[in-house]
């Protein structure tokens, strides 16, 4: 019988992709959803609200192999007050449901894998593995109190590991997208003064990192989900537009950032105009074997394979 992992909030753009590479590789898939119930390329959608028991997805629980996290509201808008709460509560609450029926299960999975952020660093130009200092602001404030609640208490049966999930890149979507967008359009320019950090990966690797997670005993605790390479936003966009043949693009400057994030874009311009120069280290010591450290390898991959 196959393995069968659950993706708890997977029908997102990284969900998707794990869910893909998953049953390529012989597992069944099921992935909880506040969409409806049904049935769709071989994986099964579920009904969840993300913080309330419910039989029908509780029993899905009992039995299963692993569980993945990708709950989240996605932090892709503007910081009001209503939209910061929603933040923070719909990865508590996810987090505390899943444990919850955890608990409650006769055979519980022996994994339970969890989807944060590298925010936790805030805005920082100095190398940060996992060890290093935590930042501050409200990111943060958000990811502290996520991984506090995923650890508050071991499952004496389920393995822990939480995943600091960098700026993934993958195919027809993501974070990617929006961003060669603007440079078919000659707008691939720096964005702000150029020199915050983006702590990058490919996202065959980010699902490596998800497998290691899942089937390796000898995974626990926190990973830096990046590459051992970051680059500036002035390099990113420089390799942007050499892969796309693109020239001189005009800069963003700081505050057309700020009005156009606001006004058309509709989200917090701080996710463009800081970053985090993250380091895998926990990943290294383990002996993850990257497919992509080069961003301009990656970058020709994604957009031309």
């Amino acid at each position: 019988m196959s393995k069968k992992i659950i993706l708890a909030g997977g029908s997102g753009f990284l969900g998707s992709s794990l869910a893909h590479f998953l049953i390529g590789k012989g597992y069944k898939v099921v992935i909880l959803t506040r969409g409806v119930s049904k049935e769709q390329d071989t994986i099964r959608y579920i009904h969840w609200d993300g913080k309330t028991l419910d039989d029908q997805w509780q029993k899905e629980i009992d039995r299963s192999y692993a569980i993945v996290n990708f709950t989240g509201k996605s932090v892709n808008c503007i910081y009001t007050k209503a939209n910061k709460e929603e933040i923070i509560l719909s990865r508590l609450n996810s987090v505390k449901v899943l444990k919850e029926a955890i608990k409650n299960c006769d055979h519980p999975p022996q994994s339970f894998v969890q989807a944060g952020s590298l925010a936790i660093f805030g805005d920082t130009r100095e190398v940060c593995d996992e060890d290093s200092k935590l930042g501050d602001g409200f990111s943060v404030d958000v990811c502290k109190q996520w991984e506090e609640e995923f650890f508050k208490e071991t499952l004496p049966e389920t393995r822990q590991v939480l995943l600091r999930i960098g700026f993934a890149l993958g195919r027809n979507g993501g974070a990617l997208d929006p961003l060669i967008k603007l440079t078919k359009m000659n707008l691939g320019g720096t964005v702000g003064t150029g020199k915050q950090f983006i702590s990058w990966l490919h996202i065959d690797d980010l699902n490596e990192m998800f497998f290691q997670s899942i089937e390796n005993e000898n995974y626990t605790g926190v990973f830096n989900a990046t590459v051992p390479n970051p680059v500036t936003n002035k390099e990113f966009m420089q390799k942007l537009r050499k892969v796309m043949g693109k020239g001189w693009s005009p800069p963003a400057p700081t505050p057309f950032v700020w009005l156009g994030a606001y006004l058309f874009m509709r989200t917090e311009p701080s996710l463009a105009l800081t970053g985090r120069n993250c380091i895998p280290k926990k990943l290294q010591e383990k002996k993850f074997q990257f497919q992509f450290t080069d961003l301009e390898q990656t970058l020709e991959d994604l957009i031309y394979t």
